[in-house]
């Protein structure tokens, strides 16, 4: 009895670190009828058993080191049987060192998250061929947040991930389903892909690794020293977005951080803050008016 016990308990710790995120799911439906929504109750806890319960790094993470992650889903429409039309927003976050602060490191709204799904079916998903859309959407996207956190914690740490969310994507071009192909818009998971695979946008992503590793890992010891990274890859971004205007990556990292920015440059003298101002709000224009405030003294 007592190995029997033994083996129970090795497989229930194999399970525990197999785990790599820790996805909260939420699915809303305000267009719906109340009386619609139990397959919705059945579905938010498909994925996020789906999410949760697969292994999705190479590394066996124990429960404090997994990657916080949010997947809201909204229905938009529900032909009553097994075709949805929604719209996800995705964030994760990441903890910084020393400190009780979580930085965001992903928040991206995906406006063709349609899927097709039946009360009580298996989600499935195969890294060789395209299955369904859901399996493949929920894969994409851990497969992504896994690789942005990889990526602020070692420089470029993150490409095996981001090759893997390309395999994904590659198999779902024979999907029907809105939002993997390069024809259809600038901002989609096509691009999204292109951009974190492409060694174009490579300055981009060692600014991440900069940003949170040399910046904001460093500032519960020295504020200044910290602050000094951060603002060090504001030249960096301003490049890229020179030769990529609009670039997806570019605008992923500034609906994530602009915020952030703001409040590490609150202590900056007014020469700092100008000189950020000033270079933020081309880059960035659709937060320029948060940026506004860097011009107060």
């Amino acid at each position: 009895m007592k190995y029997l016990i033994l083996f129970c308990l090795i497989i229930i710790s194999q399970s525990v670190l197999s785990q790599d995120l820790n996805a909260r799911v939420q699915i809303l439906a305000p267009q719906l009828a109340n009386s619609n929504k139990r397959i919705l109750d059945i579905l938010e806890i498909s994925i996020k058993d789906f999410l949760n319960n697969k292994r999705w790094s190479v590394d066996a993470l124990l429960p404090q080191e997994r990657i916080d992650c949010n997947f809201v889903i909204t229905i938009t429409d529900w032909d009553g049987s097994s075709n949805f039309k929604a719209e996800a927003q995705i964030q994760s976050n990441r903890p910084v060192y020393n400190s009780s602060y979580s930085s965001t490191l992903l928040n991206i709204s995906d406006r063709d998250f349609g899927f097709t799904y039946s009360e009580g079916q298996p989600l499935d998903f195969s890294e060789q061929n395209f299955i369904n859309n859901l399996g493949s959407l929920l894969a994409f996207y851990a497969y992504i947040i896994t690789g942005m956190d990889y990526d602020s914690f070692s420089k470029f740490g993150g490409t095996s991930y981001f090759e893997k969310a390309q395999t994904v994507l590659n198999n779902a071009q024979i999907a029907p389903n809105s939002g993997w192909k390069a024809f259809e818009n600038l901002r989609n998971r096509f691009w999204l892909v292109e951009n974190l695979t492409n060694k174009s946008f490579n300055p981009i992503r060692e600014s991440i690794y900069i940003y949170h590793r040399d910046g904001l890992d460093v500032m519960v010891e020295n504020q200044s020293k910290g602050r000094k990274a951060v603002l060090s890859v504001i030249p960096q971004l301003q490049k890229i977005d020179k030769q990529n205007q609009g670039s997806i990556l570019n605008q992923i990292f500034f609906t994530a951080k602009a915020d952030e920015i703001i409040n590490i440059l609150a202590t900056a003298d007014p020469q700092e803050k100008l000189k950020a101002y000033n270079a933020l709000s081309v880059i960035d224009p659709a937060n320029s008016l948060k940026y506004e405030v860097l011009k107060k003294p």
